[in-house]
């Protein structure tokens, strides 16, 4: 098992989970989300890199210490989506 000296360990397990929820939120309560929609008309990169600046940029600007930590992961999980979204556009 690695050694992590800055908790990586346990913060994917944290960001894992975070995920997990997104998809019982009002975000998915249809079969399909709408960032589904956006990535199949071909706007996918465009609305992940947008919202990755979004929540970059809002981080310590609005709300609780909590708020900025959620703005955090609203980044890591739009740049995962984006990894997707650039798989499949460059494979």
């Amino acid at each position: 098992m690695t050694d992590y000296k800055y908790n990586e360990g346990n913060l994917l397990k944290e960001i894992t989970a975070y995920i997990d929820a997104t998809y019982g939120q009002h975000y998915s309560q249809n079969k399909y989300q709408a960032t589904e929609f956006i990535i199949d008309s071909g706007h996918g990169t465009g609305f992940c890199i947008g919202n990755v600046l979004k929540y970059a940029q809002r981080y310590g600007r609005k709300g609780t210490p909590k708020d900025w930590r959620s703005d955090l992961l609203k980044v890591i999980h739009y740049a995962i989506i984006q990894l997707h979204v650039h798989d499949q556009e460059n494979t």
